[in-house]
């Protein structure tokens, strides 16, 4: 077995090196990296949001989502709303329920292009159903947001039925 001895200095010297080389070559992997992370938070913002929406609140939703006409929802009552106004509409509907709880996003999964984002997981946690009862979640979402004026907005949700939210 060799063993290799580098003095620190060479090891920051090499490391310094290396990364103004890389800065250099990659500057749209940097501006990737930081989409991502951008994507991430907005990401967390919406399941902030949606948290929110379960306490009877659904005026964080106005922050997280796009106000296009071209925005979808496609959520746990198995309805398909179209344009901000009737999404927004579902997400007041659904505060009056009060639910309760709280869901998590687990297992993402990120696709990120240039104005264009796909988060795919599972939405994981407790509700309240109908009967008042605690019902634990794990329905898989996908998550669309389109960069509007230099922020990430959501553009599309769209979850597992949930049968006793089903119409």
């Amino acid at each position: 077995m060799h063993t290799l001895r580098l003095s620190l200095a060479s090891v920051c010297g090499a490391a310094l090196m290396t990364a103004m080389a890389l800065s250099l070559m990659s500057m749209p992997a940097l501006a990737a990296g930081s989409d991502t992370a951008a994507v991430v938070a907005a990401n967390a913002q919406f399941y902030i949001a949606l948290n929110k929406m379960f306490t009877g609140d659904a005026v964080p939703m106005n922050t997280v989502w796009s106000h296009g006409d071209d925005v979808t929802y496609m959520g746990p009552t198995g309805d398909v709303d179209v344009g901000w106004n009737a999404v927004l509409k579902n997400w007041q509907a659904q505060a009056k329920l009060k639910l309760g709880g709280e869901v998590n996003p687990i297992e993402m999964h990120l696709i990120v292009g240039q104005d264009v984002a796909i988060v795919s997981d599972y939405e994981q946690g407790a509700n309240t159903n109908a009967k008042g009862k605690t019902v634990h979640v794990k329905l898989r979402a996908t998550n669309m947001f389109r960069k509007e004026g230099g922020q990430w907005k959501m553009v599309g949700h769209h979850t597992d039925l949930l049968p006793y939210l089903a119409k």
